[in-house]
């Protein structure tokens, strides 16, 4: 059975390549970018299966116009996927002010409106899956991407309150938490802070830790988040990607051990 699905930052990388398999298959994508010029080639090859958005997530009312406006074109929303955001390399200490707060009025604001407004429309149809992309640094961090960690950290956070919240609704969440992947994420889709000499240790050796086979093939995901729409009880996160889950196993062993290690501090800190 075909779905209805409002997706944001369908120009490229995932987004892109996820919209025009679910058009493939048959569903009817509401698919938002700040350029739709860049989404023709699907109008003209799916005709009124697809409906471009302008968008800049950023906006609030215009994230609610372009919900609103899906929901009303097609009659419903079945899946959002918050695909927009971006990445901000460089140490904690280099990113200024306006990178910092941009970071995260794109990939967590920008996730939050839309998310506020689809649950009405959810809610009043009794089902729903909105699927928030986090990433592995929703989960663990690496150096040089600390503002971006950030922002996935607060995604993870946000959505597993909210998973809790609408269950009784009929609607489900998921977190989706890619390894890297051979898009443009880290290249033309990326910003740079400026950057302070005292950091190039830290930068030589995270780049010395990536190797060819820490990225995987963007196509190959497409299975996989099929699979992720058509569940009908879909899981709350879910890995894309062989890294994620051998590193989180690895991390929370030594992230328990840590806990332990202080228990009783802990237990005498509670007072009673």
């Amino acid at each position: 059975m075909s779905k209805t699905i409002f997706i944001t930052g369908a120009s490229r990388g995932f987004g892109r390549l996820w919209a025009e398999a679910f058009l493939e298959r048959g569903d009817k994508v509401a698919a938002t970018a700040r350029n739709i010029e860049v989404l023709n080639d699907l109008k003209a090859k799916y005709g009124d299966a697809i409906l471009p958005i302008a968008l800049n997530v950023d906006n609030r009312q215009e994230a609610f116009d372009a919900v609103n406006k899906a929901a009303a074109h097609f009659g419903s929303l079945d899946v959002v996927i918050n695909n927009a955001g971006y990445g901000l390399f460089g140490a904690i200490e280099e990113a200024s002010e306006a990178e910092a707060r941009q970071q995260i009025e794109t990939n967590v604001f920008g996730l939050l409106w839309i998310t506020q407004a689809a649950l009405p429309i959810m809610r009043k149809q009794g089902h729903g899956h909105i699927i928030q992309l986090s990433s592995i640094l929703g989960v663990f961090t690496l150096p040089v991407l600390g503002i971006y960690n950030a922002s996935k950290f607060a995604v993870e956070g946000l959505s597993e309150t909210l998973a809790q919240e609408v269950k009784g609704f009929g609607i489900n969440v998921t977190l989706v938490e890619p390894n890297g992947f051979s898009t443009d994420w880290a290249g033309s889709s990326s910003f740079h802070s400026q950057p302070i000499e005292a950091y190039d240790g830290v930068k030589k050796a995270f780049q010395e830790g990536l190797t060819d086979d820490a990225f995987g093939v963007p196509e190959a995901t497409i299975p996989a988040i099929l699979k992720l729409v058509d569940e009908q009880n879909p899981p709350l996160r879910y890995f894309l990607g062989k890294i994620g889950l051998p590193v989180t196993k690895e991390l929370y062993k030594a992230r328990l051990e840590e806990w332990e290690k202080y228990a009783d501090v802990a237990t005498t800190a509670h007072g009673k």
